[in-house]
């Protein structure tokens, strides 16, 4: 995919360098070459996607099938829909670029599912330039999101004594302790106030594992939490918190730690996406925030913390279900969006 549309970019007319996270698995980084007064206006989006899952699906996961204004596909809205509209809204702008205040920055990274490493990858790798505005593609139904929350992901370890099934007195059964200490997390209150954009921090339970047989005592127990931060809520005080409600026979690691986005509602570049949006939408949009993170909570503060937006032509509501869809009116939609958004901020 990577390949694909690095030569879609170069036709357009920008320069393109790929990044390789692993084998087989590129991000890139593709700028306008235009002599710039300005710094650029970044358009972001991740190439991966989620598994498929077990559950049937109507419509082949990788077939693209169009049935009315809907395209089904995994990732069709987490987040193909988005990717096609950035790179459609480039091969609109292409010849435009001579004369420009700003040019444009297409990131679009791999790993992103799995806590932002393409992101991380790219942005160690000194591709990144200077940009003053970051734009990602993430589904949002084509609202503007301001800010998303944090996260902070941890392992939760507890060891017991093997034993056989048949005897547990003479042993130390880690499920048991551990499902009890996850039990706990129930209603757990970071005390912090809830965030006029964001809400009030939560905790999953992502995974649970333990045990090698059935006839066995386990002496190891795993758990996964996922932890969403919001303003006032710091990973260190997450931790803290989870660690003195499950108590010291619980293990914790840190697995992923990110920070939380925002940017003013009040920033000049916000209003002028929201009389971009206004006549598409048919509405003023209000400017919200969301619980997902993106890539722009590795790729913002890369930038030196540019004021940046999440709008994409995805419906959030699709993200990594089964028989996933993206409105195609939507991503025409957003087509449109960002190259009114890139011809207002590169004065084109």
């Amino acid at each position: 995919m990577a390949a694909l549309l690095a030569t879609r970019l170069e036709t357009a007319g920008l320069e393109v360098r790929t990044h390789e996270l692993a084998t087989g698995r590129s991000g890139l980084v593709a700028r306008t070459p235009s002599r710039e007064r300005r710094p650029a206006l970044c358009l972001t989006g991740h190439l991966d996607v989620v598994a498929v899952g077990d559950a049937p699906w109507l419509h082949d996961p990788f077939g693209a099938d169009v049935d009315g204004d809907r395209l089904y596909g995994r990732g069709s809205s987490d987040m193909k829909g988005g990717l096609a509209a950035i790179v459609g809204a480039v091969e609109q702008l292409a010849g435009r670029w001579d004369g420009a205040d700003a040019g444009v920055e297409v990131v679009l990274t791999c790993g992103e599912e799995t806590g932002c490493d393409g992101a991380r990858a790219v942005a160690e790798s000194g591709l990144l330039g200077e940009v003053g505005a970051v734009l990602v593609a993430e589904p949002t139904a084509n609202e503007p999101r301001i800010a998303h929350k944090g996260v902070l992901w941890l392992q939760a370890q507890t060891m017991g004594e093997a034993a056989h099934g048949s005897a547990p007195n003479r042993g130390r059964n880690a499920i048991v302790a551990l499902a009890s200490a996850v039990a706990g997390l129930d209603g757990l209150d970071f005390d912090v106030p809830d965030h006029h954009l964001l809400g009030g921090p939560t905790v999953n339970v992502g995974t649970f594992r333990g045990g090698a047989n059935v006839n066995s005592v386990p002496d190891y127990a795993m758990a996964e939490l996922d932890i969403r931060l919001v303003p006032g809520l710091d990973p260190d005080r997450a931790l803290t918190v989870v660690r003195e409600r499950m108590g010291p026979a619980v293990e914790l690691t840190p697995m992923l730690s990110l920070p939380v986005v925002e940017t003013a509602a009040g920033d000049a570049w916000v209003g002028q996406v929201l009389d971009v949006l206004e006549p598409l939408l048919g509405r003023r949009p209000e400017p919200a925030g969301m619980a997902p993170f993106t890539d722009a909570a590795v790729l913002t503060p890369a930038y030196g913390g540019p004021p940046t937006i999440v709008c994409g032509p995805g419906d959030p509501g699709q993200a990594h279900r089964t028989d996933e869809w993206c409105s195609i009116a939507r991503i025409e939609e957003a087509v449109e969006a960002y190259v009114e958004i890139a011809r207002h901020w590169c004065a084109l």
